[in-house]
């Protein structure tokens, strides 16, 4: 399912269904222990984050927003008892996708699973902060 930088000119872009089973297979792939804390979020694809949830994050170029875990943390959940009061939902957005795939020019599932996992550290309570140190790359000590 790798798929990677097209040598001929007759491509065509993944769209938001490849990227969707993208998204699935990777979580299929992660270990049991961490696919039971997860649970069954649905991963929703869309080209591009709307203008209000821009706007609710404070990013005004949308290729700054690949992904979005939209819900409230797990620990927060757990530490309070309630189930959660809305639908939890992880969001990936196609097109910043894609444009972070031909500019690190590796496989698209490899970004896909970068933005996926990000997002699933926000299910589970850390802050950017917290995910980009985890991520190594960045964050303060």
């Amino acid at each position: 399912m790798s798929a990677r930088l097209p040598a001929s000119a007759a491509w065509h872009a993944p769209d938001a269904d490849q990227i969707a089973a993208m998204g699935s297979h990777i979580l299929a792939g992660l270990p049991v222990e961490l696919r039971n804390l997860v649970g069954m979020i649905p991963i929703r694809v869309q080209d591009w984050a709307d203008e209000a949830t821009l706007a609710e994050m404070g990013i005004e170029d949308a290729l700054e927003l690949s992904g979005l875990y939209r819900g409230i943390p797990l620990a927060e959940r757990i530490h309070a008892g309630l189930p959660p009061a809305e639908p939890e939902m992880i969001f990936l957005y196609r097109m910043p996708i894609l444009f972070e795939w031909c500019e690190r020019g590796c496989a698209l599932e490899d970004v896909v699973f970068d933005v996926l996992t990000h997002e699933i550290g926000h299910h589970f309570g850390m802050n950017e902060e917290e995910v980009l140190r985890m991520e190594d790359r960045g964050g303060e000590e």
